[in-house]
């Protein structure tokens, strides 16, 4: 935050879900975001049905893999877990199973415990 107390810098984690800017938006907007600092940036690309999660490593983002299940997991925002197959494929069902799942997880609960210390010190 700013001495105004407004926020500052990139975000931590981006998200597009893209029909036919699939190109725009793993090139151009990749380096764009990469360049300004953001984190985590995840792209579904519908049209191909794909989903590219990419972790900055080193100033660079690189892919994020997804597990053996086809669950990617957020190591920005731990607890956040997509089922890469389900949501392409609109199965609600497995989609929250693994959001439930990694909301559940230890990592998820010390992330929680983290945010709720920081705001208490403000």
């Amino acid at each position: 935050m700013d001495a105004n107390a407004y926020l500052t810098g990139a975000p931590d984690w981006v998200g597009e879900i893209t029909g036919s800017t699939e190109s725009i938006d793993l090139n151009r907007k990749k380096r764009d975001y990469e360049k300004a600092g953001v984190r985590e940036y995840m792209v579904a690309a519908v049209r191909t049905k794909q989903v590219f999660w990419f972790i900055r490593r080193r100033g660079k983002f690189k892919a994020l893999p997804k597990d053996a299940d086809g669950v990617i997991r957020s190591e920005v925002f731990p607890g956040f877990w997509l089922n890469t197959d389900a949501f392409l494929n609109r199965d609600s069902k497995r989609l929250l199973r693994a959001l439930r799942q990694g909301l559940a997880s230890p990592e998820h609960t010390a992330f929680v415990a983290k945010l709720a210390g920081k705001r208490r010190e403000r």
